[in-house]
Formats: structure tokens, sequence, C-alpha cells
């Protein structure tokens, strides 16, 4: 039976960031994920997951400078010992929040940048993160994430993720596969999960949902859903499933959809 966490990131934006948890708990998740956590302090963070039964499924690693533009920095050639201080911070807050998985962000293209180049600087980056986040028992997550919603960005195929993972041969290594990125670029949902699931190197560690094309609700848009949770179940999956979607008015009346299974 799928596990449904909900994205405080993204759901629950009439609420205050802190006041989503509460929220969260109230629709009946008992799993949260967002993007960063660094604007509080985690003990902060966990107070909130205490209070209200909730685990922490997951959450990125510093991106660089996001009000910039910069989507990550792993793969950007010469940000080296900056990323390495992002993972230890990431590893701190891991530490307190007790989740075991975290995004790694890969960066976008660089102009007149070979792209050999960023590439090779993001294989060195990501065995560090992995060989780092494997002393606390962490996973490290990628994703392929299409370039319409972020233009530019360095991973945009499942089986560019997996070629990633199989080349470091690292067990903490996995691939975050987002639904909704994967139809925009490359559809064929179903048998993509069927040729992932299971992989000894990569496969998938965590899997996000969002409607297709306008990112709402799971309920709306071209993808069949409800035949996708029975699929995930069929293959074994029982990780969590991130709900990173945008909802089309105040998320708790949008919530029919997952009802079922929360």
């Amino acid at each position: 039976m799928p596990r449904f966490a909900a994205n405080l990131s993204m759901m629950y934006p009439e609420h205050a960031f802190t006041e989503r948890f509460s929220a969260a708990a109230r629709d009946g998740f008992r799993g949260v994920e967002f993007l960063f956590p660094y604007d509080y302090q985690p003990e902060e963070l966990r107070q909130r997951l205490d209070e209200h039964g909730l685990q922490q499924v997951l959450f990125n690693a510093p991106p660089g400078d996001w009000a910039a533009g910069e989507r990550g920095i792993a793969c950007l050639p010469g940000r080296h010992d900056e990323f390495r201080r992002g993972i230890d911070r990431a590893l701190e807050y891991a530490r307190v929040l007790g989740n075991y998985n975290l995004h790694v962000m890969a960066g976008l293209l660089q102009p007149g940048v070979e792209p050999e180049r960023q590439r090779a600087a993001y294989l060195q980056n990501l065995a560090y993160a992995a060989l780092l986040a494997a002393r606390e028992g962490l996973t490290v997550l990628i994703e392929a994430i299409n370039r319409r919603d972020m233009p530019g960005y360095f991973l945009n195929r499942q089986d560019q993720a997996q070629a990633i993972c199989a080349e470091l041969g690292v067990d903490n290594l996995q691939v975050q596969f987002d639904i909704y990125h994967c139809q925009i670029v490359e559809g064929d949902i179903a048998s993509k999960l069927r040729r992932d699931m299971q992989r000894p190197l990569g496969g998938i560690g965590h899997i996000q949902i969002a409607g297709v094309p306008e990112r709402q609700e799971p309920d709306s848009g071209e993808l069949n859903y409800p035949y996708l949770f029975d699929l995930i179940d069929e293959l074994g999956y029982t990780g969590w499933i991130g709900c990173e979607y945008r909802p089309r008015g105040a998320t708790s009346a949008g919530l029919d959809w997952v009802k079922p299974w929360l």
C-alpha cells in the first residue's frame, strides 16, 4: 500500500511554513518532505515533527545561490569545497531530523564549459557525498528534472541518472523518480518503473508525483495515477511517495484523491 508524504514546500501554501506540519498531520499524512531546511534550526523542525507524529522523509542538500538562479552546484567545476561544506551541513540536519534520504541537485549546464568537464565534477562530488552519507546510514538521491520547468538542468532522463549510479557503483546512490518530470521529458512511465525498480546499482530510492501538465493534484491531467500506484505496489516498492504538487486551491480541500490511502 503506498505511503504518501506531503511536500511542505509546495503544499499548504496558505499556512506559514512551520504551521504546515500540523496541517499535514491533521489531514492524515505521516511523512513529510521539503526542499530546504536551512532557514530554521534543525531542533525546531524536529520539534514540529515530534509534536505531530511525523517522519521526515527527504530534503535537499544546499543548492548554491538559489535566489540568484543556481539549482545545485554538484556539476559545477571549481565549486568542490563549497559542495563539501554543503554536504557537511546537510548531514548535520539529517542527524537531527532523522531522515535517511538526501537529494543532491546537479545544477545547470554552464555556457562555455564542456559537458564532460561538468560530468566529471558531478561524479567526483557525488562520490564524496555518497561516502559521507554511507557513514551515517543515508542514501544520496539524484533526480532527472525537465528543462521546461528548470531550463538548462544538467540531468534530464532516467537512463542518464541510472547510468551515473551504475558508473559510481556504490550501494547508497539511487534515483529519485519524479513521475511528473519523467512524463514531460520521455513518458512511458510504467515501463521505466519496471525497468529501474530493482536494479542492483541505482534503482529507485524515492518517488514523487504531480498531475501533468499543470503540476497540480494527481487526480488531474494526463496520467492514470491509480494504475501507477497499483504497479508501484506490485513492483515491491516500500518507500515513500512524495506529493510534490501545487494545489489548485486550499490544500486540504483537494485531498479526495489520497484519502483512500491515508
